[in-house]
């Protein structure tokens, strides 16, 4: 299998809830007006998966299985990467971590304050890496967490980057429970060669154990 694009960030941050945080836990910003609810629920604690390379012929033939699949993703501290993890370990397909060039503070309160400025500034992260082959891939798994009803605007960074005409996209979110607060019709309209499959949509507990929900999603999507 191809070289996976892990791009290690802010390891070690553990997040629940904001409205459930356990001592000496961060929570995300919150995805409504209200700072009640966190934007991304995040366990970071758990060690990266090992892949191992596929035996000559093994290679699925299924859309979306394998070498021509790539999940990408943004996670601040964690719940995003462990389903990102998970969907790599039941496809087999590469990946991709969207890691900004100028790293983002590990402190909630002030993330809270940079993702509503970035937002209010439509502002376009740098990100510090590149996606190899990218012509190879037919299948983006792209998971982010939900910042204040939208996406972190280092996603926006990323679809202004990579053109995803003829891909297929099937995205996935963590929020504190807004889901995807309307994205799935942003990344329809930002990128209208691709097509957009139905999302996955899980909350903090589900992220923390998404092996069942990511088994039925692929399943009903067809890409497992």
């Amino acid at each position: 299998m191809r070289k996976r694009f892990v791009i290690s960030f802010l390891a070690g941050c553990t997040m629940t809830v904001l409205a459930a945080c356990s001592p000496g836990e961060q929570a995300e910003p919150a995805v409504t007006e209200t700072a009640q609810e966190s934007v991304e629920t995040e366990n970071s604690g758990e060690t990266e998966t090992e892949e191992t390379a596929a035996e000559p012929g093994e290679m699925d033939e299924t859309p979306g299985a394998g070498g021509d699949a790539l999940v990408v993703y943004f996670s601040w501290s964690g719940n995003t990467r462990s389903v990102a993890e998970e969907i790599e370990a039941q496809t087999g397909a590469d990946v991709f971590e969207i890691v900004p060039a100028e790293p983002y503070t590990d402190d909630y309160d002030t993330l809270l304050e940079i993702a509503q400025e970035e937002q209010a500034a439509e502002a376009r992260p740098e990100i510090a890496d590149s996606v190899e082959n990218w012509e190879d891939y037919e299948v983006i798994y792209l998971g982010y967490p939900n910042w204040w009803g939208d996406m972190p605007m280092i996603l926006y960074s990323f679809l202004d980057s990579y053109d995803l005409s003829g891909k297929t996209v099937a995205p996935f979110v963590t929020s504190g429970g807004s889901g995807f607060s309307g994205t799935i019709g942003t990344i329809e309209s930002l990128e209208p060669g691709a097509e957009v499959l139905e999302g996955l949509s899980l909350g903090s507990s589900q992220a923390a154990q998404p092996e069942e929900a990511v088994a039925q999603w692929l399943e009903e999507l067809g890409l497992n």
